[in-house]
């Protein structure tokens, strides 16, 4: 059964979102106006207390999310060559997952403070993740779609079976103001696939082709990609805080 589930609750204040089942078309707004977060979001990528709705600084309205990570959250162990890692993000919810073939559109904003500190090391803010089967040889695989953030660069990256390429990169100074992203995005294992991106009015990424880990990699005949954002790094002392705003995402008809 199709159902959309349109909510605005009075202790949600201006915080609105439009949800919808697996079933239906994607299509979901979140300002984070609310005193908590909403059904978009899972939590099982952030350590308690590290993701806080604050009004000190918004990109919109009175309210935007603050992550907060610091050494040894969401610790996870690196497989063979790879190194461990933590991490505090924000994970959708299983039920809005991406399908393999489908155009989808995302856009978010990010605040990095003034004062954050930059790495010379892995640093990821947003990530595209094609979900691997449990025990699968997949499982430690970077994501196929990276926003990161290295020794003062941002970068847009894709990974797939040929390895990673640099799709986008820039070297301004990026600390002490919004960053308003957006994408459209159809994952493909064939010659359709699509990314365009832009990074405030100007278009940045203009990608056709593969954009997709093959099965051979242990991946499902017909795959699923899900998003993250937040902090996510090799493993240091330094804590970090990173400010996300105005989350949409939609798909697209053709």
């Amino acid at each position: 059964m199709n159902i959309l589930f349109k909510i605005h609750l009075p202790l949600l204040l201006l915080s609105s979102f439009v949800y919808q089942s697996s079933c239906c078309q994607v299509s979901v707004y979140d300002d984070f106006e609310a005193p908590k977060l909403g059904k978009l979001w899972a939590s099982d990528r952030f350590a308690p207390g590290t993701v806080e709705i604050q009004s000190a600084i918004t990109r919109k309205g009175h309210g935007a999310v603050r992550i907060s990570l610091k050494a040894g959250d969401v610790f996870e162990k690196g497989l063979g060559t790879n190194h461990d890692s933590e991490r505090d993000e924000l994970r959708e919810a299983t039920e809005l997952v991406s399908k393999e073939g489908l155009l989808y559109e995302y856009a978010f904003s990010m605040y990095l403070p003034e004062d954050f500190v930059i790495v010379p090391t892995r640093l990821v803010i947003a990530q595209w993740k094609q979900f691997c089967p449990e025990g699968a040889a997949c499982s430690d695989d970077s994501p196929v779609m990276a926003l990161r953030y290295e020794s003062g660069k941002l970068r847009i990256t894709l990974q797939t079976d040929s390895g990673q390429d640099t799709l986008f990169q820039t070297n301004g100074e990026l600390r002490g103001k919004w960053l308003d992203f957006k994408f459209r995005i159809r994952f493909s294992r064939g010659d359709n696939g699509k990314i365009e991106g832009w990074m405030g009015e100007k278009q940045v990424v203009n990608y056709r082709g593969i954009t997709g880990y093959s099965e051979k990699r242990g991946y499902a005949a017909q795959s699923r990609f899900y998003f993250k954002m937040g902090l996510y790094r090799d493993v240091m002392p330094e804590p970090m805080s990173i400010y996300i705003d105005e989350y949409s995402k939609k798909q697209v008809v053709e």
